[in-house]
């Protein structure tokens, strides 16, 4: 009986979930309920599949308004209403269109216009899908209104937005937080009425009793609805079936590029690598998955075709199938990578394929998908209210002061100390936080179904310009929609640009194959590169922690790389293991303390769990659950996963059946530890193994072409470090850099033999306009010959020639900075770039100046170069005000090992954790004054008493330790240094 009721899904509106509207109604006895959420149906697909398991009959609709205003509400007949429904707010939503005070004729969906609507119409006929609602509040007025004529277009509208007071106490400043404004100056038109709630099935029909009609009316549209989705175990995949429209062609056509693509692979292929394919074809057929193997081969050869580089990862990376169509780069056999992590009988769910393509790639790659394929749409996620966030929102809608809300937002304050308005801020904040506060765009994933996505949901539009679902990803599979993901990252860009350098820089070089991997592997200066942990700009092995990782462990290996890439991920780490594989590697006799199947099952890993294939073989084999459930297990490791009842029964069966096998209690636990411990965290064998690809790529590129890879890291965001400490290692590579010059220097940072010119993208207040301007001048008239000159032919601010000036972009004249700027402000009084330049016919005689002769000192030269790109190039110490009293750096580490050193260090990197008990630690990586790195770590008593979170040089007390060789200094002191004065203002 209820048709218009409103989910958080409303958003900046309504105020519980879905699931809760439906508890609402069982509570009353309700058993049809529609969901109409307003220009949204985020909720729909959740909403009809918790109603079936709570024995309710689900509606699903839109409210549609126009600026919180209703105009009508539509409701689905059926699951081709719903597509209607979807396609009409789309295009709405897409072209940001307001909606029409009437709606369209819907073949599949009714229309209901609320009372005080269809009164503002004056509409006197009516569509057979068309009727009126009334509301309680309406029934009054209805009596002595001429609409009451139309006894057989009634129906109940009893809006339900309320379960309580606090519900709609959370609405208002919902409602204010979404316009801006105080809660004291909320518009009534922009806020629901209270009587907008649920109330039991039988004082419904009581409140009703002189308008049966309405009643009858209500109750033959609501019957006359249905609603379905398969949300079943067995369900089919509801993406594209076919490739080429015909699932045998499809079939046949795999097996051709497969038979193809072998020789590429393996040049002699012996009876293993045959086998494998045979038996992954076989299974990927029963499994109907062609399909979803050849559109992401499509896409791929695209990207070949283009001359973009990609990664392809996730479990995909266990097929033999994917690595002969080059999809990855990862060979299954080389690392037995168990195969029925990605495909299995009893999964369901399509193989994974990440596939990352060049940041710079990446926007095309998806025009591409949606240009090929007929029904695509990026995937949705929600964006929820945070803590802190929400609480700004509410002091703000509240007026309180800036401090007062900063106060609140941090948790810098005393409960007791508080006043009322202050405590509402807080109630209200946990009631508000984890709602939806409007719809994304999942960070990588791409939908291609069979049926036209509006099946499902409407879609946005947002700035990226492809139409996105509003839905997640959970849905999404629960459904049978499983995602392609085609994600961008700046690592691929940066070994295509070092490519492109190489080739200007060095011409003569021979062409390189970025993709002879099996060299690489071999390479013994790209893996002294690891075993020295000297992988700075090297993708996701340059980090601190990864550096100390690949010290300790001393890998030289590509296998070795490929492990250390998943033991460093948090759940490894937490539980121990990370630490233990460690020892171990160092003494393998320790692996005698293993369980001998926990041996038998992780050989190469010395028995300790590493991989997400780890723990489908302990769940199987040690815990005896089947392979479905152990990917159930494998699946709760994500965070949104873990509470679900799914995975709650499978814990509970891990446990009773290890029992029943005799295992110790104790050991039971500990191996469940070691499980949960993976939560979220662990990567497939095959995803780590596709990151130490690439991770080699790079590392060959630094061991032999050192300053071109850093170059292109610079071009490309740089990576784990801030541009200056790239810089810093090229300079330390033999490189002289050289600020931004106008006849040299392009947008982006060049290299000229060993010489990088800085690029114009590194001045920070330069804007990109005046860039180009340069530059194109620059092509077209060829080099500027001197400051005039180029007055003369780039229309351009006083201000922005300044920048250039101040940054030695002139040198090339020979003339002091100062005497240049003069000369700037002398020409440019009063112009502004807006005013178009004036083709010179005849020279102008010039007039003539004396100044007087001006000094500018290193000093000057390294807080311009400070103010204008962020860092000086000869690096902080020479700005020290006081002088350094040792000569210690990271070479005498070992000199003062066990003994107290003191040490300076420039910040470059800080690392802010918790122990286990709570409490702040902090790991802190250093450029000592001769240019090396060296690592510290400050305790918690230490950490609760010093700072260490800006970049600049401190001066260290500390002991230095060792850990399986990796020497770093633990810290009892530290003194952060000053600088001299800026010369240019003392």
């Amino acid at each position: 009986m209820y048709l218009n009721c409103h989910s958080y899904f409303s958003l900046r509106f309504g105020t519980f979930s879905e699931t809760a509207l439906l508890e609402l109604a069982k509570e009353n006895k309700v058993n049809h309920i529609a969901l109409t959420d307003i220009n949204n149906t985020s909720g729909c697909l959740n909403f009809v599949r918790k109603a079936k398991e709570n024995g309710i009959q689900p509606v699903v609709g839109i409210d549609f308004r126009n600026h919180h205003q209703p105009l009508y509400i539509g409701i689905a007949k059926n699951n081709e209403g719903y597509k209607e429904l979807n396609d009409y707010l789309s295009h709405h939503l897409h072209y940001k269109l307001d909606f029409p005070s009437q709606a369209p004729t819907f073949n599949n969906a009714y229309i209901i216009y609320p009372f005080e609507q269809a009164h503002k119409l004056n509409k006197q006929n009516f569509d057979p899908h068309e009727y009126i609602g009334i509301a309680i509040k309406d029934i009054n007025k209805l009596k002595f209104s001429k609409i009451r004529i139309h006894t057989h277009k009634l129906v109940v509208l009893q809006p339900v937005t309320f379960r309580s007071k606090k519900d709609f106490n959370a609405h208002r400043l919902l409602r204010a937080i979404d316009n801006n404004v105080l809660l004291s100056k909320l518009p009534i038109k922009q806020q629901a009425c209270f009587s907008e709630k649920m109330i039991p099935l039988d004082t419904l029909v009581e409140k009703y009793s002189d308008f049966k009609h309405i009643l009858k009316n209500t109750q033959t549209l609501i019957k006359s609805c249905s609603i379905d989705f398969n949300f079943s175990k067995n369900k089919p995949s509801l993406n594209q079936r076919t490739y080429t429209g015909d699932l045998q062609k499809d079939q046949i056509l795999l097996q051709k590029l497969c038979q193809e693509g072998l020789a590429y692979r393996y040049k002699k292929p012996d009876k293993q690598v045959l086998d494998r394919i045979e038996k992954e074809l076989k299974m990927i057929t029963q499994m109907q998955f062609v399909s979803y193997f050849l559109i992401n081969w499509r896409i791929i050869t695209y990207a070949r075709q283009k001359g973009y580089y990609y990664v392809g990862r996730g479990s995909g990376a266990n097929s033999i199938v994917a690595y002969i169509l080059r999809i990855t780069d990862v060979d299954p056999i080389e690392l037995d990578l168990y195969f029925e992590r990605f495909i299995n009988t009893h999964r369901t769910s399509p193989p994974d394929f990440d596939i990352d393509f060049s940041w710079k790639d990446r926007q095309d790659i998806t025009q591409f998908i949606f240009d090929t394929f007929d029904n695509v749409a990026l995937m949705g996620t929600y964006i929820t209210f945070q803590y802190k966030g929400v609480v700004r929102e509410l002091g703000k809608v509240f007026g309180l002061p800036k401090f007062e809300i900063d106060k609140l937002s941090t948790g810098a304050y005393q409960p007791n100390d508080l006043d009322h308005i202050s405590k509402l801020v807080l109630l209200y904040g946990k009631l508000i936080e984890g709602m939806p506060n409007y719809v994304s765009i999942h960070s990588s994933g791409i939908l291609i179904s069979d049926a036209p996505l509006h099946y499902y949901s409407a879609t946005n539009l947002p700035p990226k310009g492809f139409p996105t679902v509003q839905y997640d990803m959970l849905i999404a599979e629960d459904l049978g929609l499983y995602k392609f993901d085609i994600l961008g990252q700046r690592g691929l860009a940066k070994i295509k640009d070092a490519l492109n350098i190489i080739k200007y820089n060095q011409p003569d070089h021979p062409p390189i194959d970025i993709h002879n991997i099996k060299d690489f592997k071999t390479d013994p200066n790209v893996n002294a590169l690891i075993r020295e942990a000297r992988c700075m700009g090297c993708f996701y092995v340059e980090s601190p922690a990864m550096r100390m990782l690949l010290s300790k462990l001393k890998t030289d290996n590509y296998l070795g790389l490929v492990a250390a890439s998943s033991i460093i991920r948090p759940g490894v780490a937490k539980s121990g293991m990370m630490r233990e594989y460690i020892l171990r590697e160092h003494d393998p006799s320790r692996k005698d303390k293993s369980h001998p199947i926990m041996l038998d099952l992780m050989k190469n890993t010395h028995g300790i769990m590493v991989y997400q294939e780890d723990v489908i073989k302990v769940a199987h084999i040690f815990a005896k659950l089947t392979l479905d459930e152990a990917d159930i297990l494998r699946r709760g490791m994500s965070g949104k996963y873990r509470s679900r009842k799914e995975f709650k029964d499978v814990q509970t069966k891990f446990f009773e059946n290890c029992t029943k096998e005799g295992y110790e209690t104790s050991l039971i636990a500990e191996i469940w530890d070691q499980v949960a411990s993976f939560a979220g965290y662990a990567f497939p064998k095959g995803h780590s193994a596709s990151y130490a690809i690439e991770s080699y790529q790079s590392l060959f590129l630094k061991a032999y072409f050192p300053l071109e890879y850093l170059v292109a890291t610079l071009n490309n965001g740089g990576g784990f470090y801030r541009p200056e400490i790239y810089l810093h290692e090229a300079k330390m590579l033999g490189a002289t850099i050289l600020p931004p010059c106008i006849n040299t220097s392009h947008y982006d940072h060049i290299l000229r033999n060993t010489t990088i010119f800085l690029g114009f993208s590194l001045l920070r207040d330069l804007d990109t306009k005046t860039s180009e301007l340069i530059l194109e001048n620059r092509v077209q008239k060829g080099p500027y010959k001197s400051l005039e000159n180029f007055i003369e032919r780039v229309a351009i601010s006083v201000e922005q020639l300044s920048i250039l000036i101040k940054i030695d972009a002139f040198r090339f004249t020979f003339k002091n900075v100062h005497e240049l700027l003069w000369e700037a402000h002398f020409k440019l009084n009063g112009f502004h770039p807006e005013q178009p330049l004036q083709p010179v016919l005849f020279t102008e005689k010039k007039s003539t100046y004396t100044l007087p002769k001006f000094d500018r000192s290193p000093l000057e030269i390294a807080f311009q170069q400070i103010e204008s790109f962020g860092f000086p190039l000869c690096g902080y110490y020479p700005l020290l005000s006081n002088p350094i009293k040792d000569k210690n750096g990271a070479k005498d580490l070992s000199r003062y090992l066990n003994k107290t050193i003191t040490i300076y260090g420039y910040l470059i990197s800080v690392k802010n954790t918790k122990t286990h008990n709570g409490n702040a630690m902090v790991f802190g990586t250093f450029l000592d004054q001769y240019g090396a790195l060296f690592d510290t770590v400050m305790f918690p008593p230490v950490a609760a008493k010093y700072t260490l979170r800006y970049k600049g040089i401190y001066y260290m007390i500390g002991k230095v330790v060792s850990e399986f060789e990796f020497l770093s200094i633990e810290l009892s002191k530290i003194i952060k240094q000053d600088y001299i004065q800026d010369p240019r203002y003392a």
